[in-house]
């Protein structure tokens, strides 16, 4: 069983907790870990991309000339692809980029994640995350007193309004 220090909101140690090696003591998947981001920075890409073809653009319901006798190539429509202001062939139209992977290989991702933030000891774990009001300054003082000054994820087991309050304007 792998084991993390515990740590209150002031930084000290206070104890240790043993994680579950099913979870945290994987070895580290790092093409399914490429697969889940990838298919999660698919599923947020907006997708709205749209030109008109030849039967969108305005206009061209008229033949221009005759068929014969002019000299001219025949056309059938100002609003062709080979016109001026005519359609696009075979061009983007609004689609949804978003799959979803298997559900083994999402939950063996989330494990690869853990497992690879335990390896590089990234992970912390607090003995409780309270906060008496919503203050920003109350809770950039407890990611001083943990050394976080970079991006953090913190989980809890339920919602606290106070935490998520203090929280929500901090960058990162």
């Amino acid at each position: 069983m792998t084991k993390v220090s515990v740590l209150s909101q002031t930084g000290a140690s206070v104890g240790e907790i043993e994680l579950n090696d099913s979870v945290f003591g994987i070895e580290p998947n790092e093409a399914v870990l490429f697969d889940a981001v990838i298919a999660q920075r698919a599923s947020l890409r907006q997708g709205n991309h749209k030109v008109k073809n030849r039967s969108e653009v305005a206009g061209g319901g008229r033949k221009p000339w005759r068929q014969k006798g002019t000299g001219r190539a025949r056309q059938g429509s100002i609003r062709s692809p080979q016109w001026r202001g005519g359609g696009t062939v075979f061009g983007p139209t609004p689609r949804s980029y978003s799959y979803k992977l298997p559900k083994k290989v999402r939950r063996l991702a989330l494990k690869s994640a853990l497992s690879a933030k335990v390896v590089e000891q990234n992970l912390l774990v607090l003995d409780a995350l309270q906060l008496d009001a919503p203050k920003t300054k109350d809770f950039k003082a407890i990611l001083g007193n943990l050394n976080l000054d970079k991006k953090a994820l913190f989980v809890t087991a339920e919602l606290d309004e106070n935490v998520a309050l203090s929280a929500r304007n901090i960058p990162g």
